[in-house]
Parts: C-alpha cells; sequence; structure tokens
C-alpha cells in the first residue's frame, strides 16, 4: 500500500487526467486535474511476477479530455511461459473523446502468491 485508499479504477470516469507517468513496467501514476493522484502497481513478494506487458494506444490520448471508459477486465489466456504454474491476465480499458488505451498486466506465481494489481488514490502524506 502507498498510503492511500484501494480503490476501483472506475472512479477515473468523468475525471480529466493531465499527465501520467509510468516506472518501468512495474508502475503508473495518473494526475487528475483537481490535485488527485492515483498509482496503479504491485507489490512484489518472491515467488511471484507482477508487470506491465503491453500498452494499446497512447498514453497522451488520456491527457485533457474527460474519462468516459475505466474498466478492469480479467481475460482467460494462455500464459507467457508455459512453465508457470498459475498466471493473471488483467486488461484496464481506457477512453476519451481522443482515444481509447488498453493497459495489459501479466502476473504469475507458483500459486501461493498474488498475481492481482492494486490501484490506489494517494492521500498527500503519501506524496511528500
Amino acid at each position: 500500500m502507498r498510503n492511500g485508499v484501494y480503490t476501483e479504477v472506475s472512479e477515473l470516469v468523468g475525471k480529466t487526467l493531465n499527465k501520467i507517468t509510468r516506472c518501468a513496467d512495474e508502475e503508473l501514476w495518473f494526475y487528475t486535474e483537481d490535485g488527485e493522484v492515483y498509482c496503479m502497481y504491485h507489490d512484489q513478494d518472491c515467488c511471484e511476477s507482477v508487470f506491465i506487458e503491453d500498452i494499446c494506444g497512447d498514453l497522451d490520448d488520456l491527457i485533457g479530455s474527460p474519462l468516459v471508459m475505466a474498466e478492469e477486465i480479467y481475460e482467460d489466456r494462455d500464459p507467457l511461459d508455459g512453465w508457470e504454474e498459475s498466471y493473471t491476465w488483467t486488461f484496464y480499458k481506457f477512453a476519451t473523446n481522443k482515444g481509447y488505451v488498453t493497459i495489459r498486466w501479466y502476473g504469475s506465481s507458483n500459486g501461493y502468491y498474488s498475481e492481482s494489481v492494486s490501484f490506489e488514490r494517494l492521500d498527500e502524506e503519501a506524496l511528500k
């Protein structure tokens, strides 16, 4: 946890983003025009790997216009590597009147660890 409040990505619908930053393949930070900050991430543990596998679309299409769609979808697809005991594909779909973006996360583990992505609205103390 990043000293914020866990929330659903759908909380972004109707909000206008003024910046998105990416930290390697492990985090995305969303900044709204009204001063809110959201973080999409996974806290890695020893026997798991969760990362952004792909971003389809241009993140700049999400800047400057209200979001009309922000949703999380899980899909059953084949694993990236055939040896993985457990895996999860999580898709985050966003849209404005300028375009669509799908962020594809991939998580794998031995089956005893989390493969999920966290989404938090950060409080001001976390940002200092």
